[in-house]
């Protein structure tokens, strides 16, 4: 790996989003993410690099260090807001085809629920590891879901709950959508949800933070 990706790698993980970023204070008026993806690119280092080696390592970096209880949510939020700007620098790669996404995932804060903290997170972690996120937001019912399945046919759903008055509603969306299709894979994750309710509701995974999804997404490409 070269000197830049690893610095590109470093900065994802620790949330340096650019040289004007105060954050880390360690890194203070250094290049950040936006500088060092658009440094990458102009150097002609192969833009599937530029994603594998730098932004999904250091995106799964501090995936892993949430899942062990030793980054919290402001420091992941920070770390995806990185990601966030070097992807925009390989966006014209991915519109072209010379990098392909991994899949495409689905996801949307279900029926009567408004929250999307959660979800903006898993969203940003997964498009950070390589997987096209089609974010269909808050309060979304299983038309909204069905419609955005005819865009994108090989779609995973993703559903997200933070409220037991409103994860009740997942039951309902998830049978439609296997009534449509059986095979259809239907994640779910939020605060209060548990395995045991994913499996009463019939979705294939949960995860209870955004490393878990990765991980099993990643396995379906394998």
């Amino acid at each position: 790996m070269t000197a830049l990706l690893e610095q590109l790698k470093i900065c994802v993980e620790r949330g340096k989003i650019n040289k004007m970023s105060p954050y880390p204070p360690d890194l203070k008026d250094q290049d950040g993410a936006d500088e060092l993806a658009a440094a990458a690119v102009k150097q002609g280092l192969p833009p599937e690099d530029i994603l594998q080696k730098s932004l999904v390592v250091g995106m799964s970096n501090i995936g892993k260090k949430f899942s062990e209880g030793k980054a919290f949510v402001p420091e992941m939020l920070m770390a995806a807001k990185a990601m966030k700007a070097a992807m925009v620098h390989l966006e014209p790669f991915f519109k072209s085809g010379a990098v392909k996404a991994k899949g495409t995932v689905v996801l949307g804060t279900v029926q009567g629920d408004l929250h999307d903290i959660g979800k903006n997170l898993v969203a940003m972690m997964v498009e950070g590891a390589g997987w096209k996120v089609v974010d269909l937001g808050v309060d979304v019912g299983p038309d909204k879901f069905k419609s955005a399945l005819s865009d994108h046919p090989d779609g995973i759903i993703g559903l997200s709950a933070l409220l037991t008055t409103t994860m009740v509603n997942m039951k309902g969306i998830v049978e439609q959508l296997k009534a449509e299709n059986p095979n259809r894979v239907i994640m779910v994750g939020g605060a209060p949800l548990t395995q045991e309710y994913c499996s009463e509701i019939g979705a294939d995974f949960y995860s209870p933070d955004p490393q878990g999804a990765i991980d099993y997404l990643n396995s379906l490409t394998t």
